[in-house]
């Protein structure tokens, strides 16, 4: 049974592509008597003909890779696009490293343990880029009697 003219008419009725009309095969005859837009019209309201949805791209899968990186995956050499200092700037590293050494300086400023000239003289060595960490930034503190009081006796 040729069903060409009917799938024509339903697909300009339903407003998609010819390959997206569904005839229900349980209802053939009655497809194949429907000769009108009239009647395919009242075969789409009871459902006999619809237009099957569109197929579209998952995201299942780039969802899946995102929560990976997300949690420290897929970041090997082979996956960098930029350079060592594009990814985390200098500038950032060096922030992330004064800002911790001169917090402390100032909290030993203010507990006590050591002198305004004390501070000074640290906090332009630390500006200089003399040390690594706050534990580097100590252990010459401790090595050079900086503290006037140690942190523990302030405690």
């Amino acid at each position: 049974m040729d069903l060409k003219n009917q799938r024509r008419m339903a697909a300009e009725v339903l407003k998609c592509g010819v390959n997206r009309v569904y005839l229900n095969p349980n209802n053939m005859d009655e497809i194949a008597e429907a000769v009108t837009r009239q009647d395919i019209r009242k075969l789409v309201k009871e459902g006999v003909i619809y237009a099957k949805q569109k197929a579209g791209t998952s995201n299942g899968r780039l969802k899946a890779r995102k929560a990976q990186i997300r949690s420290g995956k897929r970041r090997g050499h082979g996956s960098r696009k930029g350079g060592k200092y594009a990814r985390f700037p200098k500038k950032r590293r060096w922030i992330s490293t004064i800002r911790p050494i001169r917090r402390t300086l100032k909290e030993f400023r203010e507990n006590g343990n050591i002198s305004r000239e004390t501070y000074r003289k640290y906090y332009r060595h630390s500006s200089g880029g003399m040390f690594r960490s706050i534990s580097h930034m100590r252990g010459h503190m401790e090595s050079g009697k900086a503290f006037d009081k140690t942190p523990e006796e302030v405690k």
